[in-house]
């Protein structure tokens, strides 16, 4: 049984973390497209050509070192480069240092794959942009429109960011892989939850990825003077938020399953004064299930629910959708091949649902996908005391590479 190097994977780790490490709140700030995040790639594409990796940058940032065959369909290890603003040292990255060390234990014992590897270090995971931009161009999941038009929340363009970074848009279109070159896609991921820290597992095996919907809800009343306006003669906006927050939980209970979530993100009020009864109540809804009838039946219901309590205020409610994403589905025999390799290792295991979104996701109708997660200490993620246990990083490293050789060796088939 081989086995990967946990030490090489904690001096990657630690040195990667460097790249836009702020030591005021110890978060590390490498968001997508960013000076410092062009660093980063660089940084990790040495460790790729160091490794004898075949390297390169594609058009929207990806950094991809591949070994073997180049004309075989390629197992691709890939998980994301970029962080949140004050984000923490394991979301992503883990995946990619975790993919670099399989390649060195197979390189160590001489262990030629029948099917390439690639290891994807992929760009703008974080959403940024509003996207997955790597894993989408990967996938073919863009359109140019888009790229015209996406923007930040400060305002910079996506095509404005990749120019600074020598990258342009147009390149972007040409960065889908062809399903027929794809054998498998895995990632190895931080749960950034708090559920196999609560249930003592060591690793997640991940069956699908939640599908998720978000509306921007409009509230409008009158803007009026908190002294002298009668409590019962407002058209309050922000007692309707207040009034619907409370109706969330029934919503679920009524509608929804145990794997439904619903979350009011932002509050927006206007005109926004302490002495002014809002006029207006802007807010994001973010709803999540596993089911996408079940998704369908809660959207309905808040709907209902807004509209009644509007009335209720005297308020009009408006809303838009801004996206709706189904659930995605990891490939069953992937599923259970994760599973059994995590038997034979003799880690303790759970399947579980993956309620944030990856890169992974975007891979599942074109070619067979399995995602693996360990613990999060306290369930935090996307903040500065974001944690995993070494031995959980090993743990979950030495399944991936487990899982790998299965495949790679065509010892299983994961066919569709």
């Amino acid at each position: 049984m081989y086995s990967v190097n946990i030490e090489r994977i904690e001096k990657d780790l630690y040195e990667l973390a460097n790249f836009g490490f702020n030591p005021k709140d110890k978060g590390i700030y490498r968001q997508g497209l960013t000076d410092i995040d062009m660093q980063a790639r660089r940084w990790v594409m040495q460790q790729f050509e160091a490794n004898g990796l075949k390297t390169h940058m594609d058009g929207v940032g990806n950094v991809c070192g591949r070994l073997g065959n180049p004309d075989k369909p390629a197992i691709i290890i890939a998980s994301h480069l970029d962080s949140v603003p004050a984000g923490g040292m394991f979301d992503g990255t883990l995946g990619v240092m975790a993919g670099l060390e399989c390649i060195r234990v197979l390189r160590e014992n001489n262990i030629e794959p029948k099917h390439p590897i690639e290891i994807i270090g992929t760009s703008e995971e974080e959403g940024r942009f509003g996207g997955m931009l790597g894993a989408q161009a990967l996938s073919g999941n863009l359109n140019f429109q888009w790229l015209e038009s996406a923007r930040d929340p400060k305002g910079e363009y996506l095509k404005d960011a990749m120019q600074k970074c020598g990258l342009d848009i147009h390149d972007a279109l040409h960065c889908r892989r062809d399903p027929a070159s794809l054998k498998a896609v895995l990632e190895l991921h931080i749960e950034q939850g708090p559920v196999l820290e609560k249930q003592q597992k060591t690793i997640g095996v991940v069956d699908g990825i939640s599908g998720v919907f978000k509306w921007l809800v409009k509230l409008k009343g009158k803007a009026d003077h908190a002294g002298t306006a009668p409590m019962d003669m407002r058209s309050d906006a922000f007692m309707g938020v207040a009034d619907f927050a409370h109706e969330i939980s029934r919503i679920i209970d009524e509608e929804g399953t145990d794997k439904s979530r619903l979350t009011i993100g932002r509050v927006d009020l206007k005109p926004g004064y302490a002495h002014t009864i809002p006029g207006e109540a802007h807010f994001t809804l973010v709803g999540r299930d596993m089911n996408e009838e079940v998704m369908q039946q809660i959207a309905n219901s808040c709907g209902k629910v807004l509209s009644s309590i509007a009335r209720k205020h005297k308020l009009r409610f408006e809303y838009e959708q801004m996206s709706w994403l189904e659930p995605k589905f990891f490939s069953p025999k992937l599923v259970d091949l994760i599973e059994q390799q995590a038997k034979e290792l003799g880690y303790s295991y759970m399947r579980m649902p993956s309620g944030a979104g990856h890169d992974i996701q975007f891979f599942t109708d074109i070619t067979p996908t399995g995602l693996i997660f360990i613990p999060s200490v306290g369930g935090v993620s996307h903040a500065p005391d974001e944690w995993s246990h070494w031995q959980d990083v090993e743990q979950g490293s030495n399944l991936l590479l487990a899982t790998l050789l299965e495949i790679a060796q065509d010892k299983v088939s994961i066919d569709q």
